[in-house]
């Protein structure tokens, strides 16, 4: 099949150049064109500096990529703020798009992205990594499969504690500190896990260590009807990566798993608890194992190849994303929840 044309639209994103280097090792899926220097931006960043996944490739305006002969979709790779006004430009070019998370703080604007794309019928996927996470995968299936029966409880945390000081500060510089940086990937599965909520209730504040104003410390609680969901996230947390924890509980069952991810290629081990058997697993507790991966991007991109191609839907339509970013600005603070 013919490869598809692609390019990058910024490197100060924090996934930017992982994407990147995803994309150098998907060459004969696609073929990248070249890459746009964002650094001369003024929104709030923390990456963008270190140029090593960039050896080699063609830098070019924003200008000269959207001239590209043939080029069919964009990667856009900008601070959180710039993103959805950057992709609002390539949505007018006519471009499919994956785009990094989350999506702004202006939901009009994403509003109008959302509008623009459907009508263009343009692909567009939102860099929640967690979509291709083989646990998050599995789970959702078991509960869309009645496994758990109800919903009555999920928590999930989604610490670390890399970047130092200088990470604290970025931190710092959001307006909805950690919650709306990282927790949104988290809110991206509830969402799609249990659909819009009732309520969203937001708890920020800082760690001791930090100084104040800085949210590096946040919880969500997010109301159903019949179930409550505690979303957490914190950059101090002592081993952090491996504290990023996923548990729902069900009246038929629960599924539990810590780490939640990993980047070694080793398998992801998890807890299922039945009340009643299934074709797959009888009554009872039982200790699984999950596929490993090196490659938080791989699976999303290949999907998005797909998408291009005609040969798949999103699996994650523009409603369910609209509804994502929604949330993610009340548990955030940015704005008083809704109800319909």
């Amino acid at each position: 099949m013919k490869r598809i044309k692609i390019g990058q639209l910024g490197i100060c994103h924090e996934h930017a150049a992982a994407k990147i280097d995803t994309l150098r090792e998907l060459s004969d899926v696609f073929e990248f064109v070249g890459v746009v220097d964002d650094r001369a931006t003024t929104a709030n960043r923390f990456a963008g500096d270190d140029l090593r996944s960039y050896e080699g490739l063609t830098w070019m305006s924003e200008e000269e990529l959207f001239a590209t002969p043939g080029l069919q979709a964009v990667v856009v790779e900008t601070p959180n703020l710039d993103l959805v006004p950057t992709a609002l430009r390539c949505m007018e070019q006519g471009f499919h798009m994956h785009m990094d998370k989350p999506a702004g703080n202006d939901l009009a604007l994403f509003d109008q992205l959302l509008k623009g794309c459907q009508e263009k019928q343009l692909s567009l996927q939102l860099g929640y990594m967690l979509r291709s996470n083989p646990a998050v995968q599995f789970c959702q299936r078991i509960v869309q499969e009645g496994w758990l029966g109800d919903v009555f409880q999920v928590q999930a945390d989604m610490n670390h504690d890399y970047g130092g000081e200088g990470y604290q500060q970025y931190i710092g510089k959001i307006e909805g500190g950690i919650m709306f940086n990282l927790g949104c990937h988290l809110i991206d599965f509830m969402v799609a896990l249990l659909g819009r909520p009732e309520a969203v209730t937001p708890f920020l504040s800082g760690t001791a260590n930090v100084d104040k104003g800085i949210q590096n410390n946040g919880l969500a609680v997010l109301s159903y009807p019949h179930a409550t969901v505690t979303i957490c996230s914190c950059s101090q947390a002592v081993d952090g990566i491996r504290q990023r924890r996923l548990t729902v509980n069900g009246t038929k069952g629960t599924f539990d798993v810590q780490p939640l991810e990993l980047y070694d290629g080793s398998p992801i081990h998890a807890r299922l608890i039945l009340a009643e058997g299934n074709a797959e697993f009888e009554a009872g507790s039982h200790d699984i194992e999950l596929p490993g991966f090196t490659d938080r991007y791989r699976a999303q991109f290949l999907e998005l190849a797909q998408m291009i191609n005609g040969e798949l839907v999103n699996p994650y339509s523009f409603e369910h994303d609209r509804v994502v970013q929604e949330v993610v600005m009340a548990a955030s603070g940015l704005t008083t929840w809704r109800s319909i």
